[in-house]
């Protein structure tokens, strides 16, 4: 009903869609020239654990490397090793703590319904945009779709991305499994109208270690007009605490948008307003997004990212 009560306030305002393009920046895709690392065949080791794990273990897509067991609930198989050859282990991308990575998603404390409804959504194409996702859908079982949503919906959420309002940025890359790195050298640049994400330290996020989270790199006033826009609609859309609740933690099976990676929100304005993503939710969204801008939604994803989770 509240779904339906959005869709409806928005459509009493006049409609302008933009057309807008596509923002790559939001969509990381590994760079083909990469720059050189060095042999790494050592086995890794991080503070607070009695774990070790070589390269080759940590980038085990079926056997994610899990270096604090006793901080959250025992993982169902799925979680932590996936099923069969093409439906890999949940944590490799989201992490046993659900946090996940800047081209992954924080999936933590996301309602069982709304989780269960988005994997069926990939699985009958309704929603597209993510080829690993479309593809595990097709041949994961209802039962280790349900088994991964009570999981994740259990976890506690917490803070993951720092937002900083800044002029210049590191220069990066995309590596390896779509992950923003700095470049070697140190060097930097204009931010430009982009959200720039990479981690605050590169070597935790490349062991799936989940002791750190993110910075995201945005404009400067960008946390300041996504509120506005989040707040008030700003003449352009309904405010997002109607349906995702007044601290956007969320609200029954409407999930939250509080502290989730500000690319990942990004993408999936983009990819509801230009059909990309479909289903249910998305159709109740459509006209919520259809006048915003790319700056729009930068705006709004810096300020959401900024608060707790």
């Amino acid at each position: 009903m509240r779904g339906l009560l959005c869709a409806l306030l928005i459509g009493l305002a006049p409609m302008l869609a933009y057309a807008a393009e596509r923002p790559d920046w939001a969509f990381p895709v590994t760079d083909k020239v990469q720059p050189p690392l060095p042999p790494d065949e050592q086995p890794h080791t991080v503070p607070g654990s009695d774990k070790s794990y070589t390269r080759k273990q940590i980038d085990d897509l079926f056997n994610p490397p899990d270096w604090y067991p006793d901080t959250h609930p025992p993982m169902p198989q799925i979680v932590a090793h996936g099923e069969g050859a093409t439906v890999r282990a949940c944590a490799s991308c989201h992490l046993p703590t659900g946090t996940g990575h800047d081209e992954s998603a924080y999936i933590a404390a996301l309602p069982v319904g709304y989780f269960v409804h988005e994997m069926a959504d990939y699985k009958s194409g309704a929603r597209k945009g993510s080829g690993s996702m479309t593809a595990i859908a097709m041949a994961i079982s209802e039962e280790d779709v349900h088994a991964a949503a009570d999981y994740f919906t259990a976890l506690k959420p917490r803070p993951w991305i720092h937002v900083v309002e800044t002029d210049t940025v590191p220069k990066t890359y995309v590596g390896p499994g779509n992950k923003r790195l700095r470049l070697p050298g140190g060097d930097t640049e204009p931010i430009g109208n982009r959200i720039i994400e990479i981690p605050e330290d590169e070597a935790v996020v490349l062991n799936r270690d989940p002791r750190s989270g993110f910075i995201a790199f945005v404009p400067k006033g960008s946390i300041a007009k996504g509120q506005a826009i989040v707040t008030t609609g700003a003449d352009k859309t309904l405010p997002c605490a109607i349906c995702h609740g007044p601290t956007l933690r969320g609200l029954g099976e409407v999930p939250p948008i509080a502290g989730r990676q500000a690319n990942y929100v990004v993408r999936q304005l983009f990819s509801i307003q230009d059909g990309t993503r479909g289903g249910v939710s998305s159709a109740l969204m459509q006209q919520v997004v259809e006048r915003l801008t790319i700056d729009d939604m930068l705006a709004i994803a810096a300020y959401t990212a900024s608060r707790q989770p």
